[in-house]
Parts: C-alpha cells; sequence; structure tokens
C-alpha cells in the first residue's frame, strides 16, 4: 500500500496519543510507537514506562540535548520529565506483571480478527530475545497496536496469525496508516478512517473481513 495513501508515521503516532487519558501510565513498543511520546495531547497528565526500569520519559532530545546514558528499551535516547526515576528491570517487570500499566501501544508484526498478536520473531531469522512484550500484553489493562498496514505489499490483519504469537487475544484496537480498528466479537471493525482512504483500499489491502460502522476523519 502505497505510503501516500492514509496518515504518515508521524500521523499515526498523532493519533495514537487520543488513545492517552489523564494519569495513565503507560508503556510504548519500539518502533512508531516510541513517536506517541512527542504528541501527548496538551493538559493531561501521563506517565511514560520502559521496561529496561525508566517512569517519567519525555520526548525525544534535540540532537544538542542527547545525553547517551537516558536510553529507552529500544537503545533510543530519551529525555525526562520533572519526577522520573530510574530502577531496576525487575522492578519494572514486577510493576508490568502486577497490572500497573494501564495502555501499551505496541509495535506487530501480524494481529488475527480475534486479537491474537504476533510481534517478537520471524522463524528462521536472528531475533535479540522477547523482549517486554509478552509480560506486557498479558499485565497490561488495554493493548493498541499502532503498524503500518501491510508489509511488503502483504496484510498484517488476518484472520489467524501465521507467526508465533506473543498473546492470544490480547489486542484491543489497531492504528495503521488506513485509520483505527477495533477487535470486536465479529471481527474487526472501523472506528475512524484515515482522510482519503476508502473502504475498498481498506479491505483490499486486509485479509480478513473488516466492518465499516466509523465515524470519518
Amino acid at each position: 500500500m502505497p505510503q501516500t495513501i492514509g496518515w504518515s508515521r508521524n500521523e499515526m503516532a498523532a493519533r495514537a496519543a487520543l488513545e492517552l487519558r489523564d494519569g495513565f501510565y503507560v508503556n510504548l513498543g519500539i518502533g512508531i510507537p516510541t513517536l506517541v511520546a512527542n504528541y501527548i495531547p496538551a493538559g493531561i497528565a501521563v506517565t511514560l514506562q520502559s521496561e529496561n526500569g525508566l517512569l517519567g520519559m519525555g520526548p525525544f532530545p534535540p540532537a544538542s540535548e542527547v545525553d547517551a546514558d537516558l536510553i529507552n528499551a529500544g537503545k533510543e535516547t530519551v529525555t525526562f520529565t520533572p519526577g522520573a526515576s530510574t530502577f531496576s528491570s525487575a522492578d519494572s517487570f514486577a510493576m508490568i506483571r502486577g497490572g500497573h500499566i494501564d495502555l501499551a501501544i505496541l509495535g506487530a508484526m501480524q494481529v488475527s480478527e480475534r486479537g491474537d498478536l504476533a510481534n517478537w520473531m520471524i522463524p528462521g531469522k536472528r531475533v535479540k530475545g522477547m523482549g517486554g512484550a509478552m509480560d506486557l500484553v498479558s499485565g497490561v489493562r488495554r493493548v493498541v497496536v499502532l503498524m503500518e498496514h501491510t508489509a511488503q505489499g502483504s496484510p498484517k490483519l488476518l484472520p489467524a496469525c501465521t507467526l508465533p504469537l506473543t498473546g492470544a487475544a490480547v489486542v484491543n484496537r489497531v492504528i495503521t496508516e488506513l485509520g483505527v480498528f477495533d477487535i470486536t466479537p465479529l471481527g474487526f471493525a472501523t472506528a475512524e478512517l484515515a482522510p482519503g482512504v476508502t473502504p475498498e483500499q481498506v479491505q483490499q489491502a486486509t485479509a480478513a473481513p473488516v466492518q465499516f460502522n466509523q465515524r470519518r476523519c
């Protein structure tokens, strides 16, 4: 699907930031989700958590203010907000597993129509490890996937995942360059379409049936 259709990556992140609520503790996954930190809506207080032991991350720093000691789980340099803290990854995962994270915004390789998530490995390819996603999807209160709709033209929204699962029936909502899609008992349902995107374009890029009872941007 050409990138000229629908939202850019930054626009996708800005749309995902609208999922945040005042007082939320939020974990941002590697990739496009990290951009959400740059678009937190004015007037709300959100605390960003990273599984490597950070609480209170801010937006990415300008080049003149990079501190190599301040990194997120994806090894990217970040900033700290007033009152931020660092601690062990053991404490960080205790926070995750204890149900203290309100929302996780994660990337994905595949999402099924029942909310299964595959985002940690492709068989036959070298992986660094499973990371924290398996703990996140089982411990947080809500999971939003932020990803591109297709990979080299192949749909990533599927009737069933073909890659190893990170978690079964764990995803609540998916945001792509084409729109916002909820996981319902009947499968994918469109909550919102990106500007200029048609239902026909969405269905063509999606391997599973999609319901179109959405409001338009």
